[in-house]
């Protein structure tokens, strides 16, 4: 954890963010905030940034299988449901840096040599605290390893979103009450074992300006299908979203090993 910050946590996923107007100088917050423990300030520098990068014209998975588990990376391979040819790659990194070294060298090697990228599904987001949480390193950093590679959700329906910039004006209470609405939806079907999310933060990092990549993962397809149709009765689907996807539905032919550091933990959306 990082030194104790004298900014204040943000309460509520994809703040504001914006400085008061009545300031003459803006001061960044770099680092994510946790609940307080014991009185005492959880604050973390380190974030998890996760790519995924789609492909056609894969005749073998193979051989795309074989580089991946042979790269030591943290990832995950997906048969694209929707391309009788594709397949997405996930990767895992605290270090961005990744994607443009040993990343790139993988997804230009030999196993992907004959492949077409789809850069229209090339997703790139980060972790992020909304203030909130128990345990701030292991949510940030271990949370999103736990889900993606447990071979126990073999299915994945990844999509980036962005909000009508309305959403950002709102006072931090209705913000609150409307994704709280949005969060009870999804842990009904987490505490059901149907369905567990990847929620990173994308701001800046994506050809569209999407502001989120959301992953949903679980042990069947028609739970997530279900789980999306349900939210689009929430206020902040029906009102305040304004672009969502392209969706990308795939089933796992590989996931890397689970860090023994990310082991342990709760489970649930």
């Amino acid at each position: 954890m990082s030194e104790k910050s004298d900014a204040p946590p943000t309460t509520h996923p994809g703040g504001s963010g914006r400085p008061p107007a009545t300031r003459e100088t803006f001061v960044p917050d770099l680092v994510e905030h946790g609940a307080p423990v014991r009185g005492e300030p959880q604050t973390l520098e380190t974030r998890l940034f996760v790519q995924l990068q789609v492909f056609t014209g894969c005749l073998d998975t193979a051989p795309v299988v074989e580089a991946v588990r042979d790269s030591g990376l943290e990832a995950v391979v997906y048969a694209n449901l929707n391309d009788p040819r594709g397949v997405g790659v996930l990767l895992m990194s605290e270090d961005p840096t990744l994607f443009a070294e040993a990343g790139r060298a993988l997804l230009i090697g030999p196993a992907f040599a004959a492949l077409t990228p789809l850069p229209d599904f090339t997703m790139l987001g980060r972790t992020y605290a909304s203030g909130r949480e128990v345990d701030l390193k292991d949510f940030l950093l271990n949370k999103v390893r736990r889900h993606a590679l447990n071979p126990d959700y073999p299915w994945g329906v990844w999509y980036p979103l962005r909000r009508f910039g309305a959403f950002n004006l709102l006072p931090r209470g209705d913000q609150g009450r409307i994704l709280m609405e949005h969060g009870i939806v999804g842990r009904g079907y987490g505490e059901r074992g149907l369905a567990v999310d990847i929620r990173l933060e994308c701001h800046g990092l994506d050809r569209d300006d999407n502001e989120f990549v959301i992953g949903i993962i679980g042990p069947e397809l028609y739970p997530l299908s279900k789980l999306v149709k349900d939210m689009r009765a929430t206020v902040q689907t029906s009102e305040y979203i304004k672009d969502m996807g392209p969706f990308f539905v795939g089933r796992v032919i590989y996931q890397a090993p689970v860090p023994d550091a990310a082991k342990g933990g709760g489970t649930g959306y």
